[in-house]
């Protein structure tokens, strides 16, 4: 599979999840290339911004099987992961799945629910397999997770530690659309309750696709300065004033990774500079610490990754 076929695809899906979510085309670019990539995603916006239909669409664009959870102070691992119930009628304990087990994963506030039903999600998204009564369990390939949570809110949450913020490749904010796309949502969405059968989305990619596009996104290459340039940009946070804690060796190889994958979905076959900056706020602002110092001034994350990607001069 060429880069061109893999670029044409991203454009196919950025048109259909345009007739469906408004003003979100950056973002169904980004979660693309992150699936690609073999990533995690994680929406932060706030509710009515259509973070679960965007999730749906894309599913059915994808052809993944779709599963929800809608994560409360309540929900114990087993609703994530499944449980062994025995069966009087064989005398044997029998499997029962839970959510988990499908392609595409939305898990609705996961801020919601306590750290040890946050952490049941933690061995599927870096391993992409579940054990369960010492047996382990494949997810597939596809395997994609979707995490929303709700900026504004925070009563009754549970903030994501570090170590699982980490599993995610990026962190999307998803806002408020401009007036031109608000009022085309109204003109469309503005009769019912969205209805994803009532916009006829066609397949546009699947697991056929993703082994081949998978196999030309490692092909994509990344010239030394780039490679240079992207090892500085992370290694920067380390020694921002700002930070507490810069991003870890694991986010040089994540943003590497999502480089090439963002290059073949703008059709090329080598890592630009521009790519790394397109990243570097999606990637990196949830994997840093700010100081307490910054937070009492009310600096942001990624504000003080721009001003890094800002000081440090890119290759030409």
């Amino acid at each position: 599979m060429e880069v061109t076929e893999v670029a044409a695809t991203a454009e196919r899906l950025r048109t259909q999840l345009a007739r469906v979510v408004m003003g979100q085309d950056r973002s169904a670019e980004l979660l693309f290339a992150a699936w690609l990539a073999g990533g995690h995603v994680l929406l932060e916006g706030v509710p009515g911004t259509a973070k679960t239909l965007l999730a749906r669409a894309l599913a059915r664009s994808l052809q993944l099987a779709f599963a929800r959870i809608q994560f409360t102070p309540d929900l114990m691992p087993a609703d994530v992961l499944g449980t062994s119930l025995f069966d009087f009628q064989s005398g044997r304990f029998t499997l029962q799945k839970g959510p988990i087990f499908t392609e595409l994963l939305l898990a609705d506030e996961v801020n919601r629910t306590p750290p040890k039903t946050q952490s049941a999600l933690l061995e599927a998204m870096q391993e992409r397999s579940v054990t369960l009564d010492g047996e382990t369990h494949r997810l597939g390939a596809a395997f994609f997770v979707i995490a929303t949570q709700n900026p504004i809110e925070q009563e009754g949450t549970y903030p994501l530690p570090e170590a699982q913020l980490d599993r995610f490749l990026l962190k999307l904010r998803i806002g408020y659309p401009d007036r031109d796309d608000e009022r085309r949502m109204a003109a469309v969405h503005g009769r019912t309750v969205p209805d994803l059968e009532s916009f006829g989305l066609e397949p546009v990619a699947g697991n056929e696709f993703l082994a081949a596009a998978r196999e030309c996104v490692a092909a994509v290459r990344i010239a030394d300065a780039v490679l240079d340039y992207l090892v500085d940009v992370v290694r920067a946070t380390r020694e921002h004033a700002s930070l507490r804690c810069g991003a870890s060796p694991r986010a040089v190889n994540m943003l590497a990774a999502a480089a090439r994958a963002l290059a073949a979905v703008q059709g090329m076959d080598f890592v630009l500079p521009d790519h790394v900056q397109q990243l570097a706020g999606p990637l990196l602002a949830h994997r840093v610490v700010l100081t307490p110092a910054a937070e009492i001034e009310g600096a942001d994350a990624g504000a003080v990754v721009a001003q890094i990607v800002d000081g440090i001069k890119a290759p030409r």
